[in-house]
């Protein structure tokens, strides 16, 4: 075990997460940061795109796309994008036995047993007819338990996202937005079977790799790995999905730094904004912004701004140009 200082851990912490400046490609990014989080939230852009600009700054979105559908050189899985190369470890997940010791174990067996004629038809529609899309499914499945309407009022999606968690369908792009099934057996490639006991202690490290330094009891652990160069005087902005801040209690331990998400707190109950984004400077998280892009009139709005903005111009220009803004509007 290597212990190093607060100091050290936060620039290792930078250097880990590539937000260093060091970033060069979409999918090296994406290879070394493990995964990138999927989330519909588009206030200023999609957190998977948010997270790759914060490292690579203005890039080619349409890369991505052709990553995922056409060289399937990534994948996606339980919101979620991984490099193809971690296919067999989350394999091992997607085949995992499901022992209904969890709540959401025990609704997907009683769901999938509720409907197997209709699980059946599903299989072969996509079989005779894939991709398909969800709402070219006729008929539904039947409903199990209340969703509060996060599936919308079919179960056919419900059906899929538990198939598509179980490896039997996948995910082979978009429509429109929305989401393109086929069976998995054709869209993923033949890959080695790893065990679930392997699989998961080769994510582990994989995370530890990509966070650089974790908290223990002694104090904060490096990994082999880890680089504790001074961090370039690079400005950006993190999503809040970024893994820098994910961990919350991670993040105001490493930088002295609370921050929270508030977009499900009342307005007036809000310490800061709505989709506020915190400023990196160098190793450091200096201060909070909430910048919102208004599509219509091509112009990259700041609603907000809290502790030390004094260089959010940096980024701001370079946000700005990555999604197409041709102005920008402070407070």
């Amino acid at each position: 075990m290597k212990l190093v200082s607060p100091e050290d851990a936060r620039r290792i912490a930078v250097h880990a997460q590539l937000l260093d400046g060091s970033a060069t490609t979409i999918l090296d990014t994406v290879r070394r940061l493990g995964f990138l989080q999927i989330d519909p939230i588009s206030t200023v852009a999609p957190p998977q795109q948010l997270v790759l600009w914060s490292r690579l700054g203005p890039y080619d979105v349409a890369e991505l796309d052709r990553l995922l559908w056409v060289e399937r050189k990534l994948f996606e899985w339980n919101a979620y994008i991984w490099p193809i190369e971690s296919l067999p470890l989350v394999k091992a997940r997607m085949r995992r036995r499901r022992t209904g010791k969890y709540a959401h174990e025990r609704r997907g067996e009683e769901f999938l047993r509720a409907n197997a004629a209709f699980k059946r038809y599903v299989l072969r529609e996509l079989e005779r007819n894939g991709p398909m899309l969800s709402r070219e499914f006729e008929g539904d499945a039947v409903r199990t338990w209340t969703s509060h309407g996060w599936y919308g009022n079919r179960s056919v999606a419900v059906l899929l996202d538990i198939l598509h968690g179980r490896g039997v369908v996948a995910i082979v792009g978009r429509r429109n937005g929305q989401r393109l099934w086929d069976l998995a057996e054709r869209w993923y490639p033949e890959v080695e079977t790893v065990p679930l006991r392997e699989a998961e202690k080769r994510r582990a490290e994989q995370r530890f790799r990509a966070l650089g330094v974790r908290l223990t009891k002694d104090g904060w652990e490096a990994h082999s790995d880890a680089d504790d160069r001074p961090v370039p005087d690079r400005v950006t902005f993190l999503s809040p999905f970024d893994r820098l801040v994910h961990d919350r209690d991670r993040a105001e331990a490493l930088f002295d730094f609370r921050y929270r998400l508030e977009m499900y707190v009342p307005k007036a109950k809000r310490e800061y904004g709505y989709y506020v984004l915190p400023v990196l400077v160098g190793d450091r998280l200096a201060g909070r912004i909430e910048p919102r892009v208004d599509r219509k009139t091509r112009t990259l709005e700041v609603v907000g701004a809290w502790g030390d903005t004094s260089r959010a111009d940096e980024a701001l220009a370079s946000l700005a140009s990555f999604l197409g803004a041709e102005a920008i509007r402070l407070p």
